[in-house]
């Protein structure tokens, strides 16, 4: 349950609230520190209640907005449903990717952090067309068949797969239905297939390779070995 009550302070039951803070991306507990008056909630009586908090790791203000769900004279009721107004940004090791799939990637993660979710699946599609060019038709087989081990190994229903699937593997002269509309959920499955496969494709080859290169030039001396 969270309130604030008469003297405009913010309870939360069980105490505390933390999250990854969009600022330092630690998981940490937030202090609240700018909660409105009742008296002037209960005055206008908003649907959504916002509240200031600082972050307990780095210090750095986070604005979140909870909806409302009662009012009454000495206590205002939040649901706990609340909505980060700064999302912490999501990443991915870039630097390993072509650079065409790269720059359109990164472009893919700004539209998911924003909560634009179509147009991250559309920038999902244009890295998928990107990789087509990049690995070729056989690239492009290779890719089909990552996906349905991901399916597999995920779990994934009939109907959220199909939507994956058409935004990935579609094509941009298909009628818009075939580029599915994304809501928070689908669109959080897209993203961890979509680093599933990049990450099989190119991050797991290329640090093996880097490992496998270390370990020519570095041979454990003898004492070492013994045992």
């Amino acid at each position: 349950m969270i309130h604030i009550d008469a003297p405009d302070e913010l309870r939360i039951e069980p105490p505390g609230l933390a999250l990854a803070c969009p600022h330092c991306q630690a998981h940490t507990h937030l202090t609240p520190v700018g909660v409105p008056r009742v008296a002037d909630l209960g005055r206008r009586q908003p649907k959504h209640v916002g509240v200031v908090f600082l972050c307990d790791a780095c210090g750095e203000p986070v604005f979140l907005k909870f909806p409302a769900l009662g009012y009454a004279p000495d206590r205002i009721d939040l649901a706990a449903n609340f909505v980060e107004i700064e999302r912490t940004p999501e990443t991915f090791p870039l630097s390993y990717l072509p650079a065409e799939t790269q720059g359109v990637f990164k472009e893919a993660l700004a539209c998911y952090t924003a909560g634009c979710f179509n147009a991250f699946g559309a920038m999902c599609r244009r890295t998928a067309q990107s990789l087509f060019r990049e690995l070729g038709e056989r690239g492009k087989l290779d890719l089909f068949d990552e996906l349905q081990e991901a399916r597999e190994i995920a779990g994934l229903d009939e109907e959220t797969f199909a939507a994956v699937r058409a935004v990935l593997f579609g094509s941009d002269g298909d009628p818009w239905p075939h580029q599915p509309t994304l809501n928070a959920s689908r669109a959080g499955v897209l993203l961890e297939v979509m680093r599933d496969l990049l990450y099989q494709t190119f991050v797991r080859k290329a640090k093996l390779r880097q490992a496998v290169t270390y370990r020519k030039f570095v041979v454990p001396s003898t004492t070492e070995t013994e045992y």
